[in-house]
């Protein structure tokens, strides 16, 4: 209970079904088309139109803002967590895994922000959670700039080497006796 699915748009719609996932969070280009899994029900799929930018866009780029975080946090929040969530962009690297932690943590809020970015990293090499959108929920999740520093603790992620969809839990690992 509580897995959060990260994957690549070429991915969603095997994954959502290995995965019997019920919910699922797009974050893409705005105009992008692609077709949602018959598994996922249209009131439980989020479409957000934003660009891979971490800085305020030009022309058509559309970049992260507050409305998009908004949304993330509303749609985590709702999400009863009986079976995972499935968190998608282009890649799977940027857009996507920093939506995860922003989810992670509008569900969890208690957690420890460097554990979670630590999970995130173990189950991701070459996850680079886009620094836009973990600033901007950092600051709406009353975070105090740990997440910030948890996502810069665990640094860029490695090159590209293809779809890598991963999972972690959104919630805390259990502390040992």
């Amino acid at each position: 209970m509580g897995t959060i699915i990260v994957a690549p748009l070429g991915k969603i719609a095997e994954l959502a079904v290995r995965h019997r996932c019920r919910e699922m969070l797009s974050l893409i280009a705005p105009q992008q088309n692609f077709h949602r899994p018959a598994v996922i029900a249209g009131d439980r799929h989020m479409i957000l139109g934003v660009n891979d930018i971490a800085f305020a866009g030009t022309g058509r780029l559309v970049a992260p803002g507050e409305e998009h975080v908004d949304a993330i946090i509303g749609f985590a929040r709702a999400w009863d967590r009986q079976a995972p969530l499935l968190v998608h962009c282009q890649m799977g690297v940027s857009r996507s895994p920093a939506a995860a932690l922003i989810a992670a943590l509008a569900v969890a809020p208690d957690q420890d922000d460097h554990a979670l970015a630590q999970r995130l990293r173990r189950a991701s090499v070459q996850a680079t959670p886009n620094a836009r959108l973990i600033e901007i929920g950092d600051r709406m999740l009353g975070r105090g700039g740990r997440l910030v520093a948890a996502v810069k603790a665990i640094g860029r992620g490695a090159d590209y080497v293809g779809d890598s969809p991963f999972s972690f839990s959104a919630m805390p690992e259990p502390v040992a006796p």
